[in-house]
């Protein structure tokens, strides 16, 4: 699913005005008539409704949802926290309604309760936390125990980058117009847009094939697609052999947990390279990965040669012992996906990397390797992780809700899947061993990296079914087998 920036939006908006005589006021009413439709869907019994309305084309379209609901003999109140500009599409609907024998309410005039809230404030013109009316309106809104429809936008969302600069409207569903906004798909706005569905309104197709989208949704049939089928006549020699290295004293479970996730997923050898102390406990929990106790880069020579990709991070530490594995590992160009540790070693120092690896950065490590502070990154995290992936000149994966992958070309990819369960101790160590397997299966970054997140992402919610709280990063095994050899057939 094509995703776009705001910009790109207003584009097609106004080539569909401009290119094809497709006057602002029929768009509006396209976009008010969907709404509506939306919100009887959703809420068939609701009797009583508040539609509350900004100054713009994003109140526009609430004043015509609102003469629709009265016209099915519905009780609207509407509620203006400011006039329309004069000689808009947005005056035009405040007018019509009006004529319809709509009132309109101030923002401070006594409003009953509702039973459906409609959000018509700010759309995509925001780019500032709301204050005064706007926010007392929203804060109102977000106490309606989840009966809030929000039209284009969720009010206070930045539908760029989807920070939430302030206080933001939390919809049950947010009907988008003309195309989907990449901010809504990832970091907070997630958590503020409910279900999306969008209307195109009918403008032509051509006005979007002139321009590239900024990102894409990946979908299961996409992901399907990018997973190797196995030959009857394979052998373990055809899916690549994988070296996890990590655990430095008292962080064993972190390299054992990214080991695994590379056999769960599909690899046909693994080492882990740990301290000698972890090799025992590893041995007896998961007897497959092959595990040996390193204590400097030369012992780790030999178990480098026979691998085909490098899995280093996961509890790798940031002392010597840690540094001189990294640094060989590196050094040795093999094919890798760097994550933890070895991101905080690579924000100190700038070593070459191999020509083919996966960078996965949580925000806080993000930070780090582009020298700035995490909520700067939260701020645009589709700016932040093209910028690591252009400076390091490697894939990157941007963790978190809605997580991003880029290209060091500035492709990206965002992920629909994943919940808040998988907010716990060792997933991003499942996710390094799940993009290393892949890797070593034959694909390249951008595609091991793409499949990867998406496989671990709708493994979190296959183990989410018995509850959120409380999740283990190891719950996510059984359903990431299950997902690697079929992901299109699990509905998650």
């Amino acid at each position: 699913m094509a995703l776009y920036t705001v910009a790109q939006v207003r584009s097609f908006d106004r080539a569909a005005i401009d290119s094809h005589g497709i006057a602002g006021y029929t768009l509006m009413q396209r976009a008010a008539g969907f709404a509506w439709q939306r919100l009887r869907e959703r809420w068939p019994q609701a009797r009583r409704i508040a539609v509350i309305c900004g100054s713009g084309n994003n109140g526009g379209d609430g004043y015509v949802l609102a003469r629709l609901a009265r016209e099915a003999r519905l009780e609207v109140e509407v509620v203006a926290l400011a006039e329309p500009r004069a000689d808009s599409d947005a005056a035009r609907a405040h007018a019509d309604w009006i004529a319809a024998g709509g009132a309109v309410l101030t923002a401070e005039a006594p409003v009953a309760a509702a039973e459906v809230y409609v959000d018509a404030i700010f759309g995509t013109g925001l780019v500032r936390p709301p204050h005064g009316a706007a926010q007392a309106w929203i804060e109102r809104m977000n106490a309606a125990d989840g009966r809030v429809l929000a039209l284009d936008v969720p009010s206070g969302v930045d539908a760029d980058s989807g920070h939430v600069p302030g206080v933001a409207v939390r919809a049950a569903e947010t009907v988008s117009f003309v195309a989907h906004k990449r901010g809504l798909f990832s970091g907070a706005a997630t958590d503020r847009c409910g279900a999306i569905t969008l209307d195109a309104l009918q403008i032509p197709p051509d006005v979007f094939a002139a321009a590239r989208p900024d990102a894409r949704l990946l979908s299961a049939q996409d992901i399907a697609a990018r997973l190797p089928a196995r030959g009857k006549n394979a052998h373990k020699g055809n899916f690549g052999h994988v070296l996890a290295i990590g655990g430095d004293r008292g962080y064993g479970g972190a390299i054992r947990l990214a080991g695994e996730a590379a056999l769960r997923c599909g690899a046909g050898l693994v080492s882990v390279a740990t301290r000698a102390e972890h090799v025992g406990a590893m041995n007896a929990a998961r007897p497959e990965l092959m595990a040996r106790g390193v204590e400097g880069p030369q012992e780790l020579e030999a178990m480098l040669e026979r691998a085909s990709v490098v899995a280093i991070g996961p509890g790798l530490g940031q002392r010597a012992w840690g540094h001189a594995l990294w640094y060989a590992a590196l050094a040795s160009g093999k094919p890798a996906v760097i994550d933890a540790d070895a991101l905080n070693l690579l924000a100190r120092d700038r070593p070459a990397l191999p020509a083919h690896c996966v960078l996965t950065p949580h925000p806080g490590e993000a930070a780090r390797l582009l020298g700035m502070d995490t909520a700067a990154i939260e701020r645009d995290r589709f700016a932040a992780v093209r910028a690591i992936a252009a400076r390091q000149g490697a894939v990157t994966v941007l963790k978190g809700a809605g997580s991003l992958v880029a290209t060091p070309e500035g492709e990206l990819a965002v992920c629909p899947w994943g919940n808040p369960g998988m907010a716990s101790g060792g997933m991003g160590d499942v996710l390094t061993g799940t993009i290393a397997s892949l890797l070593a299966q034959g694909l390249d970054p951008w595609n091991a990296a793409c499949a990867g997140v998406a496989i671990h992402a709708r493994a979190g919610d296959f183990a989410a079914r018995a509850g959120q709280a409380g999740m283990l990063a190891g719950d996510l095994f059984a359903p990431l087998q299950r997902l690697r050899n079929d992901f299109a057939a699990h509905d998650a």
